[in-house]
């Protein structure tokens, strides 16, 4: 296993959060028929929790500086 430091850390939540962000982009930006829609919705819904939970984790790391 190898150990990252802090600032690393804190780079790497940042690109994960990043990358939710543009998943929730490019799943807004798909046409799709109705029983696609719940599907691509459902991805929204879990690429947003990701993103908050990451945004989170980068908090709870600014404040315990």
């Amino acid at each position: 296993m190898r150990v990252f430091s802090r600032n690393d850390f804190s780079h790497r939540v940042k690109i994960c959060r990043k990358e939710a962000k543009e998943s929730i982009l490019w799943l807004k930006l798909i046409d799709v028929n109705e029983p696609q829609a719940l599907k691509r919705d459902s991805l929204i819904q879990e690429a947003t929790e990701l993103m908050k939970i990451f945004g989170a984790i980068l908090e709870k790391l600014k404040n315990t500086n």
